[in-house]
């Protein structure tokens, strides 16, 4: 049976056709580099205290106009003191009698909020501190649970409608709902509108990076996966600091960040369908008139009709007209070890990523220039995947990585806290390795699901990070109160999950799988490094193909899963 990329092959690589899909689809990631992390700006808590009575004008360090000791507490924080940042005294020390300590009580006409470093951020329009802290970082979680509804949704959709309609909807849909967001009269409304555009934000990211994976060739979709993909994901992140650096008010470097989005519609124009999905929906004129264009752009004669007989020799599963869901990823035991343990790699992925991201706030030192060299660092990282995914097997760079930035996580333990910058080192490090694990769980992935449900599988495993993805900002608010503690279960979690990814079975050099009979079991032979199984899975095999050579796919299929 001769494959899609054999079929193709006379489109040859990095022609102008394929530079195009390449840079068009990779500059629609850029907002998804900013539209999370944005949080560490628009969700900044200033330093702050209880405003006082009829001296509103106060804050701390302003001492000249009144001495806050007499109307303020003080609290022992770590091996210093600081003024209370959610009390006050009911009265001046100067007017308590007998010398007794004064009555103390809450923050009744709100808070003050120090200006030097932000004009406003979501915190102090809705005073989101002291008793509403916690709804700082449940903003954050409340966008990951949109997008863990978008997992759920854009890959059912995505496999059902096309790629290319997801992935423009999807940005549609963040556009929109972020502009409403500038309007937001309260917290809830926020939150709402912020939920929803995390449904957005996954949905054409996923979408964007399936559409490149099924368009380009083997070494430009390499390419794609890790450089392009990351690259301009990394711009979006370095974009994000720039702006906030000048721009302190969160209504407008929320509008600075969302108007450029309006740019991506006319790229409706130049990017096609997947030509792979159409072919798995019966639809092959039109795989056909997509290859033809491409043909024609690359100044090569196209070949006539190449999917009439390619396509009538194909396995029938890929051809009859079942609609697949969900329950293909688990419903044999082969597919479900392998989608089970890729939900668990994504989840602790997702936690390290986010989690160490979102605590740029609190590293030593300026949080715009920690937050850009955090950015840049991931264009180094992106290279570096880039040449480990050409040069290594899926298995052993998935696990190295996961276990580089989980090990130096657990290393901070051991830095005295004085040495601030020794630290911040080691998490910017941890942070890279993050990223990279990241990068390649995302193409792993797409090359361990066939073309009939990949969208689906990769939103699946998706929405499985994002259990991750919500839990990520406690990490990052576990760090103000016990730094040692975020940063062992992070380093663990990740050094545990490397471990467990030399379980998968090996993708490189392997064609895309097209059908779920195509799809590789879990391997069983632990010190192969390219993912062989033992024989039990060969001789699974073997009746599989055994069977389908006698049309009985469905015999194979149970006598399969029974073994």
């Amino acid at each position: 049976m001769q494959s899609y990329d054999e079929a193709t092959a006379f489109l040859g690589e990095w022609g102008p056709y394929q530079r195009t899909i390449f840079f068009f689809l990779s500059l629609t990631v850029v907002p998804n580099g900013y539209t999370v992390l944005s949080m560490v700006f628009l969700a900044d808590i200033p330093q702050h205290h209880c405003r006082l009575p009829n001296s509103s004008n106060v804050m701390i360090g302003e001492t000249s106009f009144l001495n806050l000791s007499l109307l303020l507490p003080v609290e022992e924080v770590g091996d210093g003191q600081m003024y209370s940042k959610c009390t006050r005294y009911k009265t001046e020390m100067k007017d308590s009698l007998n010398d007794t300590m004064p009555e103390i009580e809450p923050c009744i006409d709100g808070w003050v909020y120090n200006t030097d470093r932000y004009i406003s951020t979501i915190v102090t329009e809705w005073d989101l501190v002291c008793d509403n802290g916690w709804k700082g970082p449940f903003t954050t979680s409340i966008f990951f649970l949109g997008v863990l509804c978008g997992s759920i949704i854009s890959g059912q959709l995505s496999d059902r409608y096309g790629r290319k309609v997801v992935l423009f909807g999807g940005v549609a849909l963040q556009t929109i709902l972020s502009l409403i967001q500038l309007t937001s009269q309260s917290w809830e409304m926020f939150c709402v509108l912020y939920f929803f555009g995390g449904v957005g934000d996954i949905a054409h990211y996923v979408a964007a990076f399936v559409l490149g994976t099924e368009l380009l060739r083997k070494s430009e979709r390499i390419a794609y996966t890790s450089l392009g993909v990351c690259t301009f994901y990394a711009f979006g992140y370095m974009l994000l600091p720039l702006c906030a650096y000048y721009i302190r008010d969160w209504r407008m470097l929320l509008l600075t960040l969302t108007l450029p989005e309006i740019l991506y519609v006319p790229l409706w124009l130049y990017v096609p369908e997947s030509p792979r999905w159409l072919l798995t929906q019966s639809r092959v004129e039109q795989a056909e008139a997509i290859l033809k264009d491409a043909a024609r752009k690359n100044g090569i004669t196209y070949p006539g009709p190449i999917f009439d007989t390619t396509y009538s020799r194909m396995d029938p599963v890929d051809r009859n007209r079942h609609e697949h869901n969900y329950l293909d990823l688990i419903i044999r035991a082969d597919k479900r070890n392998v989608t089970i343990l890729s939900f668990f790699l994504w989840m602790i992925g997702s936690i390290g990523y986010y989690g160490l991201s979102l605590n740029t706030p609190n590293m030593h030192g300026d949080p715009y220039i920690n937050c850009f060299i955090s950015a840049a660092s991931e264009l180094l990282v992106s290279v570096i995947v880039w040449w480990l995914m050409r040069a290594s097997p899926r298995r052993i760079t998935t696990a190295s990585m996961f276990i580089l930035s989980g090990g130096v996580l657990l290393l901070v333990k051991f830095v005295p806290s004085t040495l601030q910058i020794v630290i911040t080192l080691l998490l910017i490090i941890g942070k890279s390795g993050a990223t990279a694990v990241y990068t390649i769980i995302y193409i792993f992935t797409s090359e361990l699901y066939p073309t009939v449900v990949r969208n689906m599988g990769l939103g699946a495993c998706s929405m499985a990070s994002r259990i991750g993805s919500i839990i990520s900002p406690y990490f990052a608010y576990l760090v103000v109160h016990s730094e040692i503690l975020a940063f062992m279960l992070m380093g663990s979690l990740m050094v545990t999950a490397g471990l467990l990814s030399l379980l998968l079975p090996e993708t490189r050099d392997k064609p895309l799988p097209e059908t779920i009979q195509q799809m590789q079991p879990m391997s069983c032979c632990y010190g192969s490094v390219e993912g062989n199984c033992c024989k039990i899975s060969s001789f699974q095999t073997t009746v599989q193909q055994t069977s389908q050579s006698q049309g009985d796919i469905t015999s194979s299929d149970t006598s399969t899963a029974g073994l």
